[in-house]
């Protein structure tokens, strides 16, 4: 079997010195990559710039940073600049986030997410070859053509060498189109509310139609997905803290008609649940919607339970095709299960 790693998201709630002792612990229990998010807060870049200074092994992903928040070449020059200071520990992850934080914080149009994100993701590459950059796509033109500003652009190539001329790109999906493209074009897929037993009834066509075009210099697409994590047979009422997450995610990130997330939850059987959860939600009754947030659900996402269960639980998430195993620590020894979770992955 293939090494599986281990991935954490960065505690939430601390100043970032105490964030830095809490990675390093990570780090010293075996933990293999650290996920630093970006939305309406604090930025991802600065704070994966400082866990590069204090880190050695671990590897550090951006999870995500929007693509319309920074033009293609910026995003080019800051993964470079981040796989610089980390001695080429740095993964790209990029997302399109949605119309809220788009539109509502960036101020951009949240338009062409498909077609932008193959662009960007064409563009950085480029940049990191140290090529000139040129580029005529649909939605990006470099250097910008001189009806559309002064003329005087030139094309340019990194000033600097990259550590590497190839930094893994991994991309946040959920839809059936652009899952097919990260799994064509990108080195990683960032699924989301993962079950392993019923991931192939929504993205399995996505992704064997994306495969089959893949490039073979691209090599296997990675897949990052898990869920909370707690070893030990009295734990299992920890899976109740994932209601309220789910009735946000579920009920109330989008319009009726227009949540992903309410989408996908339906489309893994749920049918009736999610809308009476988005019906509560949108309604102000948010204690009511995470109520009926199913129990299949909190289990199917969850990695909380003795160590056998977690056992047949790590085994379908390998089956399906999952290389970086994201867990939550939310357990009373969180440094502990992490330990164990390795000792565990190793042995299957």
């Amino acid at each position: 079997m293939a090494t599986v790693k281990i991935a954490v998201p960065l505690p939430k709630g601390q100043s970032m010195a105490a964030t830095a002792e809490t990675v390093q612990r990570y780090e010293a229990a075996g933990v293999d990559v650290i996920a630093v998010p970006e939305a309406y807060g604090v930025d991802a870049v600065s704070r994966l710039g400082y866990l590069a200074a204090v880190t050695r092994r671990v590897e550090l992903m951006a999870q995500i940073l929007p693509i319309y928040s920074r033009t293609p070449a910026l995003t080019a020059m800051t993964a470079a600049g981040l796989d610089q200071v980390s001695d080429g520990r740095f993964i790209l992850g990029l997302g399109v986030s949605g119309p809220q934080v788009i539109e509502g914080w960036h101020g951009v149009a949240f338009d062409a997410p498909l077609g932008r994100t193959r662009e960007i993701i064409e563009i950085c590459r480029l940049v990191w070859r140290r090529e000139r950059l040129e580029y005529h796509g649909r939605h990006y033109r470099l250097p910008l053509p001189a009806e559309a500003g002064t003329g005087l652009g030139k094309p340019l190539k990194l000033a600097d060498r990259p550590v590497r001329a190839h930094v893994p790109i991994f991309v946040a999906a959920l839809g059936p189109a652009n899952v097919e493209l990260a799994a064509t074009v990108a080195d990683g897929w960032i699924p989301f509310l993962y079950i392993p037993e019923r991931a192939d009834r929504v993205w399995g066509t996505a992704i064997a139609r994306g495969t089959a075009k893949r490039c073979a210099e691209l090599g296997p697409l990675q897949v990052v997905a898990g869920g909370p994590l707690a070893i030990g047979a009295d734990l299992v009422h920890l899976r109740e803290r994932e209601r309220d997450h789910l009735a946000l995610y579920v009920g109330g990130m989008g319009a009726p008609g227009q949540n992903f997330y309410n989408q996908l939850v339906a489309q893994y059987g749920f049918e009736a649940e999610a809308a009476e959860v988005q019906r509560l939600y949108l309604a102000g009754h948010r204690a009511e919607a995470a109520a009926r947030v199913p129990e299949a659900l909190l289990e199917g996402i969850s990695l909380i339970g003795d160590e056998g269960y977690l056992r047949d639980r790590l085994a379908a998430y390998v089956e399906r095709g999952v290389t970086i195993l994201q867990v939550d620590p939310i357990g009373p020894d969180p440094i502990g299960d992490l330990r164990r979770l390795g000792e565990i992955l190793a042995a299957l």
